[in-house]
């Protein structure tokens, strides 16, 4: 499995591996605190974003995990719009993601397009055999997002948060 993820693109965004040259223009798509309603936290600097990014570009300790993240870039405003990223566990083959687009690009259907692209890139790989995300109950335009990009609610709970989930349809 690579250790090192490959960009990816959808009809309208370019899904680009993490640089930590990305954290100014990233400080100010994610600066809402509405943003970590239900997330928790609070916007980052640039300054913490570049330590942040820096550490998820070096990767997890542990090897038989990858770290995988990439910046929404709208293609036709040539600007970023927010990230998704994905936790891939490899000796299980799952990969646990998320997405989060800035406020001032919510509403446009970027976010859904960005995940359900993430998803179809991961299954693509043949790596991966599922996808998974935990969702806050009320956050019902994150559970839109998930429910576009085929993944399914279950009955499982991990901190106040729902389990949604999909397998690769071949296994």
């Amino acid at each position: 499995m690579d250790l090192r993820p490959g960009p990816f693109a959808t009809a309208r965004l370019d899904a680009l591996p993490l640089r930590v040259a990305y954290a100014d223009e990233m400080a100010a798509v994610l600066d809402d605190p509405a943003l970590y309603t239900y997330t928790g936290g609070a916007p980052e600097t640039a300054d913490e974003l570049r330590a942040r990014y820096a550490r998820q570009a070096a990767g997890p300790p542990d090897p038989g995990v990858r770290w995988w993240n990439w910046m929404l870039r709208v293609r036709n405003e040539d600007r970023l719009a927010g990230y998704v990223q994905a936790t891939v566990d490899v000796p299980g083959a799952a990969a646990e993601v998320a997405w989060v687009v800035g406020t001032r690009w919510q509403g446009r259907g970027y976010a859904r397009e960005a995940a359900a692209g993430l998803v179809a890139h991961l299954l693509g790989t043949g790596a991966v055999r599922s996808v998974l995300a935990h969702i806050h109950p009320d956050h019902h335009a994150s559970a839109a997002v998930a429910g576009a990009a085929g993944l399914a609610p279950t009955e499982e709970w991990c901190d106040g948060e729902r389990r949604w989930e999909r397998a690769a349809e071949n296994g």
